[in-house]
């Protein structure tokens, strides 16, 4: 009797999928604070929190831009370690790594000015 009760949640897990996060990453310049519109926003799942065989025909990648106030909501992506870029004009690029265990979670991303360039005569 155990071998089929632990058969019917394994099976309860597959049919579930992965568990899903509503991610809200919020860009802002760092020198003032003011929220940074249509900046690229890049977000690819690296290692999700279930087998890797849940996510095969899931969206595992997502480009978007934020809005005037500096934001962008992916209403449904699978929990686990994502990697996250954000592009903007006249800004430093940012790139990190993110764990992201929750039903809920806003990432901030303060992006700082180009540094100067310098030439070596």
């Amino acid at each position: 009797m155990r071998p089929l009760l632990a058969l019917l949640v394994l099976c309860t897990l597959a049919i579930a999928g992965p568990p899903m996060s509503k991610v809200t990453v919020h860009v802002a310049a760092a020198e003032s604070g003011k929220p940074i519109d249509r900046a690229s926003v890049v977000v690819r799942l690296e290692k999700g929190r279930s087998p890797a065989r849940l996510y095969k025909k899931m969206v595992t990648n997502w480009e978007t831009r934020t809005n005037q106030e500096g934001n962008v909501t992916l209403p449904s992506i699978p929990q686990g370690r994502i990697r996250l870029q954000v592009i903007a004009a006249g800004f430093q690029t940012y790139g990190d790594f993110s764990e992201v265990d929750t039903d809920a979670a806003t990432i901030e991303v303060k992006l700082n000015p180009p540094q100067p360039q310098y030439t070596v005569k």
